[in-house]
């Protein structure tokens, strides 16, 4: 971390994302965005944040109209710098950025634009420039390799994982899950990593809850990591830690109005030995780390904050507060690097 990074966080409810001296902690400031907001992502190359607006409230499956924008934001000037219309498709959400090819992909929902699949946008025109058809009615999350040749999309409900070849934007193959959730990419490329089931709260249980770890190229289930509660989001550090943020309910229900403070579970992703869990907010929903990976940033959606936590020490070293004007509260995470610091 280095003097001037920032952490930019959505509030759904907001609706608006919220900035923080990534060092402080400090509340910098806010930027009122369309309703409603849910995923970021950061282009260190134009130096700009990408917000997908998603719904015009609520979630999935239980939402008042799927909406079809996505927000430019200039994180230093603080201010919309462009808003991109993706009709006729609509549900955009998860984000991924291939720098070196200037692509953006954007998940986007099944419509009359096609099914559901993964939107390319050109960073420096911010327009569009392919459609890859995930196959599934409800891609949601979407993370590629680091040489940008494949993705991979979860697809909640529907029982495979999309490969695609980013190439030739074509569905290379279904990758058998129990439904999914969040997902994400080893820095090498050489593993997929997802979390499962589907999170049908109030609703039958498809499979126990955890987090699988595929190979990348072949799609074989190489380990499961069992957890106790349902797991939403995943990611993988720079240094090679796999963390997972579960969700934990009071009175053993499973509504969504029952949440108890969720755990930051860490794996070491070679080993996948569990090395440590950290209580963090309720409804753990996004998580991000800093670039070297000391710390982990974990949004929390029911409580509306972010635990700051040590990755070393595995301690919370603070939990920002997020406003918000009704629910849902704290979503997407970017780590914004200072001008002049390696990678802006």
């Amino acid at each position: 971390m280095s003097s001037g990074d920032v952490l930019a966080v959505v509030a759904q409810s907001g609706p608006a994302v919220g900035f923080f001296d990534a060092t402080t902690h400090r509340h910098l400031d806010t930027v009122e965005l369309p309703a409603e907001p849910h995923e970021l992502c950061f282009d260190p190359e134009h130096r700009v944040l990408y917000c997908t607006i998603t719904y015009r409230s609520g979630y999935y499956h239980e939402n008042g109209g799927r909406a079809a924008e996505l927000v430019v934001v200039d994180p230093d000037e603080r201010a919309i710098v462009d808003v991109i219309d993706l009709s006729p498709e609509h549900g955009p959400h998860g984000l991924a950025l291939d720098g070196a090819h200037r692509r953006l992909y954007v998940s986007v929902e099944e419509g009359a634009a096609g099914p559901g699949g993964v939107v390319v946008l050109d960073t420096r025109t911010r327009t569009q420039i392919g459609r890859i058809d995930t196959e599934a009615p409800g891609p949601h999350w979407f993370a590629i390799t680091p040489d940008g040749r494949r993705g991979y999309a979860s697809n909640k409900e529907a029982p495979f994982v999309s490969a695609v070849d980013l190439e030739t934007g074509r569905l290379l193959q279904r990758v058998p899950v129990p439904g999914s959730e969040g997902i994400a990419v080893s820095p090498d490329g050489t593993r997929v990593c997802v979390a499962t089931p589907y999170a049908a709260f109030g609703g039958h249980r498809s499979a126990p809850n955890g987090v699988l770890v595929i190979d990348a190229v072949t799609g074989e289930l190489l380990r499961t990591l069992p957890t106790e509660g349902q797991v939403m989001p995943v990611h993988i550090t720079g240094t090679g830690l796999l963390l997972a943020g579960e969700l934990r309910m009071s009175g053993g229900g499973s509504g969504l109005g029952r949440q108890r403070p969720g755990r930051l579970l860490i794996f070491e992703l070679g080993s996948c030995e569990l090395l440590g869990a950290v209580e963090v907010g309720e409804f753990p929903l996004t998580i991000t780390s800093s670039p070297d990976g000391a710390r982990a940033y974990v949004s929390a959606v029911v409580s509306s904050t972010v635990s700051v936590v040590d990755l070393e020490n595995h301690e919370v070293l603070a939990a920002l507060p997020v406003e918000r004007r009704g629910e849902p509260g704290a979503h997407g995470l970017a780590y914004v690097p200072g001008r002049g610091c390696l990678g802006s």
